[in-house]
């Protein structure tokens, strides 16, 4: 059985995440479809998304009384990292599939146009760079099977730091 606080945390901090993330996905939206290709918001995101997750990590020991174990303190954060990702993904499908699909179109050339740049830059052949284009072309990240996908790896990327996170924020003193 999963401690109260630990799901009340959980899921609290996993709506933030995944409210912070739509609003980002959104504002990047409405300003200039261009920012989807900018490393930094990438990072932005991300950031919001660690900076969320310590504090909830940092509230749930201070709630245990400090005593969070390993498995305690991966649970807190991955049940807020799964359901960040699920309404950030759930936003994702709505906007893109239903809101705006054309979006899709503009933000694969906006792709395909950057990756284009960052392959020329490093002096990629041109035969090369004519071939990650067909492939770009051929595929759409924001159809709902893709933006599923994604949501799966980005469960297990979480998985990872949620596994570094504990063993950074669990009690010293708790044995397992």
């Amino acid at each position: 059985m999963i401690n109260e606080v630990i799901k009340k945390n959980g899921i609290t901090y996993g709506v933030m995440i995944g409210i912070a993330s739509a609003l980002i996905t959104a504002t990047i939206y409405a300003v200039d479809l261009n920012l989807f290709t900018a490393w930094w918001m990438g990072l932005l995101g991300i950031a919001i998304s660690l900076t969320i997750s310590i504090i909830l990590l940092s509230k749930t020991k201070r709630e245990l009384n400090g005593i969070f174990s390993f498995k305690e303190a991966f649970t807190t954060y991955f049940i807020a990292a799964v359901i960040g990702i699920l309404i950030s993904t759930f936003f994702n499908i709505i906007l893109f599939n239903v809101i705006d699909p054309g979006a899709k179109d503009t933000l694969s050339e906006l792709m395909i146009k950057y990756t284009v740049g960052m392959m020329q830059k490093f002096g990629t052949p041109a035969s090369a760079i004519n071939e990650a284009i067909a492939k770009m072309k051929l595929s759409n990240p924001y159809s709902t099977l893709e933006l599923i996908k994604g949501s799966v790896f980005a469960i297990v990327i979480s998985a990872i730091f949620g596994l570094i996170f504990a063993a950074f924020f669990k009690s010293k003193t708790t044995q397992e």
